[in-house]
């Protein structure tokens, strides 16, 4: 005797599971999917810029904000050491600004077109902010630190793997800093994330 498998969907409509050919019902990772449809986004400063020896506060290396009508999902936040000294010690920052903040920070577009991780056309999507003014609603460490080895070349990569822990709605924006032993170390950041309508949101 056939069965179907039904589940609710968003809108409270039952739907059928997913299967393939052969019946077999499947899951993918929904970051896979969204890469597929194109939402997927990358965007990274041209220039290092000194990294911090206290807190971040009031100033960020990179801020990106949302000037779009969908949500950035974060995947990933980056930071590359350009410049340091041996076994120089350093750590990316991240903080959401809320809601509002593309209006009251008045941020300047210093990167237009952002990299489409889906081999498409780059898109004009989002505003990123080099060096952006910001109001510190509160700053944390995240992912591990990374050493530099030698000093004065091109160093190690840094990231915080967010994996959809952060969301930044529309109008609100996401800031990095790095903070290190010393400032001779500078590293140029960057954001992944994904650019997804509100109606296909996985935190409602």
């Amino acid at each position: 005797m056939d069965s179907e498998v039904l589940v609710a969907n968003e809108a409270g409509q039952l739907i059928n599971v997913a299967a393939n050919a052969g019946g077999v019902q499947y899951t993918s990772d929904i970051a896979r999917k969204w890469t597929a449809q194109g939402y997927g986004r990358m965007a990274m400063a041209t220039a290092a810029v000194a990294s911090l020896i206290v807190r971040p506060s009031t100033l960020s290396i990179a801020t990106l904000y949302n000037n779009t009508n969908k949500n950035f999902h974060i995947e990933r936040a980056f930071a590359h050491n350009l410049l340091g000294i041996a076994n120089g010690d350093f750590g990316i920052w991240l903080m959401l600004n809320p809601v509002g903040s593309i209006a009251t920070d008045a941020p300047d577009e210093d990167i237009t077109t952002m990299a489409v991780t889906n081999g498409g056309l780059p898109i004009t999507e989002g505003q990123f902010d080099i060096e952006a003014a910001v109001i510190d609603t509160g700053w944390f460490p995240w992912g591990e630190n990374s050493t530099s080895v030698t000093a004065t070349v091109p160093g190690p990569l840094a990231q915080a793997l967010v994996k959809g822990q952060l969301i930044v709605p529309p109008t609100a924006g996401i800031s990095i800093s790095v903070v290190a032993q010393t400032a001779v170390i500078t590293t140029t950041c960057g954001f992944h994330w994904f650019s997804v309508p509100v109606s296909e949101a996985v935190n409602n």
